[in-house]
């Protein structure tokens, strides 16, 4: 979802508690506050999908989905984000605020977000010790990029096109996997052109 500076240099408790009171959501990175504008109907489409399909995975488990309104706190980053999605198995507490220990983060990719998703973001949520997989969704083309945590601690990267399958390995219970129809359904953006081929190989990074 895009977003905008709010100018003023704020704590972590001064921020939990503006935001409280604010009418529009904000990211915090490093003391910077960053208001967040709304987003379009094919991201509220495809985020709808994918929320509908884990919640109902999950339901009467020990872990939860979330969707755009709660936010997950990376100590070691100095951030506060929103996630489109989020998956955490910290035990539910009513009043909380955000979540320090998600198992799943899942974006979706617009124009106006690439840079601060595919960078920022995933500088960020690689610091989240529990975190087993990033999961950035385009929206304006048919891709799902997976960033995936191995036991030796090292990031696998594998971009995946139309005839392929998302398997999440994060959840609670066997590999939970959808077709690119439960994410995508009636919105249907062109697959990806020959010339991003090269994003489909694999490749694994150190944290």
């Amino acid at each position: 979802m895009p977003r905008s500076e709010h100018p003023p240099h704020m704590t972590e408790d001064e921020y939990l508690a503006f935001e409280e009171s604010a009418t529009v959501r904000h990211e915090y990175v490093a003391g910077h506050v960053f208001a967040m504008t709304g987003s379009t109907d094919a991201h509220n489409h495809v985020c709808g999908n994918i929320f509908a399909s884990i919640h109902a995975r999950l339901k009467d488990g020990p872990c939860h989905v979330y969707s755009n309104d709660m936010k997950v706190r990376i100590a070691a980053a100095n951030s506060f984000y929103y996630p489109d999605i989020m998956v955490s198995c910290e035990s539910f507490q009513p009043k909380s605020v955000f979540k320090e220990q998600p198992v799943l983060v899942l974006e979706i990719l617009s124009p106006s977000t690439k840079q601060i998703d595919l960078r920022e973001k995933l500088v960020a949520y690689q610091k989240i010790d529990t975190l087993r997989e990033y999961i950035i969704v385009h929206q304006d083309r048919q891709q799902i990029d997976v960033y995936r945590r191995t036991n030796s601690n090292k990031w696998q990267f594998e971009s995946l096109g139309r005839e392929q399958t998302l398997q999440l390995h994060s959840l609670p219970g066997d590999v939970f996997s959808l077709t690119f129809d439960d994410i995508y359904g009636e919105h249907n953006p062109p697959s990806i052109v020959k010339e991003d081929e090269e994003n489909y190989d694999f490749e694994t990074v150190e944290v």
